[in-house]
């Protein structure tokens, strides 16, 4: 094991609150007291941040969070499948507290989740792991399964934007991703913490049925820097060639065409994977596909409904195994 691979004991999440959350319920300290690892390693020459949950000769599932997130976005939803599963989810390059990049074309973000893989042991075990990625995600899980039918079991996409081209093309503004979309500006500074948290908001902008989960992952999303308190995304994430976007017209029929087992959960309220969404896959010829939608539940899900999404999450990979 190198300088740049290297993890810590396991310990539980529990430190996660502090200053995070005041008075956490019951459910989410008992979420947080289950072991986890955490640890780093490299890929292609940047440091990419993990954590781990269950038992390695489980069958493993590999999380990808959404953009601008971070994989704490799993870390009160992971605890509750690691008794049947091996679970691994990491923060993608430039956000969290992974490395960042120049760019980040998709042959770098396959590259990235095979290495997760690897080095954690989910390519070692004799049943193939599962992907479960929550918007963004999607995107790099969609690529990785595309690229490495073998390597995978089967994918589950969560709420991630799949609006029919012609909509998106005459409401693309009402899609548009959050942030700058500036890669050459730097963050802003905050002053303190508490100003900084005040500029924390959801994309698109949503209330959340679980309030303590917002404050969980904004404290999450913000480190202390020389000044103040900033971002931990790095603005390097922001696409510099001009039609990347238009990839999202494609999401679709990318994930009708992917190999393999692949099922959608949505959250019925979500603005970008709606009842039309559905239909749409369906006419693309996804018919087969298992598409479950969340009541009470917008675009983030895991924060809306975290145990009925684990429920969900559960159910498929139960009629899979």
């Amino acid at each position: 094991m190198t300088e740049t691979q290297h993890s810590t004991p396991k310990n539980t999440a529990l430190s996660d609150l502090d200053g995070a959350v005041t008075n956490a319920s019951k459910w989410l300290t008992e979420a947080l007291s289950v072991e986890r690892e955490e640890g780093w390693l490299d890929s292609n020459g940047t440091q990419i941040h993990y954590f781990r949950w269950g038992d390695p000769s489980k069958p493993g599932l590999l999380l990808l969070h959404g953009f601008l997130a971070h994989s704490r976005c799993f870390a009160f939803i992971a605890p509750f499948l690691a008794n049947d599963y091996h679970i691994v989810a990491y923060d993608l390059s430039g956000m969290g507290d992974s490395g960042a990049r120049d760019d980040y074309p998709d042959d770098i973000r396959v590259a990235e989740a095979l290495d997760v893989a690897q080095h954690t042991g989910l390519f070692d075990n004799a049943q193939k792991p599962t992907v479960i990625a929550h918007s963004y995600g999607g995107i790099v899980g969609t690529a990785a399964v595309n690229a490495h039918p073998e390597k995978f079991a089967g994918l589950v996409i969560c709420d991630l934007m799949v609006i029919r081209p012609e909509i998106l093309k005459k409401h693309a503004d009402n899609f548009r991703r959050p942030g700058s979309q500036n890669p050459d500006k730097p963050n802003r500074i905050y002053a303190d913490y508490q100003s900084a948290k005040q500029r924390f908001v959801l994309a698109p902008p949503q209330e959340v049925e679980q309030p303590e989960l917002l404050e969980f992952m904004a404290y999450h999303s913000l480190k202390q820097v020389e000044g103040g308190w900033s971002w931990k995304f790095s603005p390097s994430v922001y696409p510099r060639v001009d039609g990347v976007e238009n990839r999202w017209t494609e999401v679709g029929q990318r994930i009708v065409g992917t190999p393999g087992r692949v099922a959608i959960i949505y959250g019925r309220e979500s603005k970008l994977f709606t009842a039309d969404s559905a239909n749409y896959i369906r006419e693309l010829g996804g018919n087969s596909i298992p598409i479950i939608d969340i009541p009470y539940a917008r675009h983030h899900l895991m924060l809306d409904q975290p145990i009925a999404f684990t429920t969900a999450l559960k159910s498929v990979l139960a009629l899979w195994q």
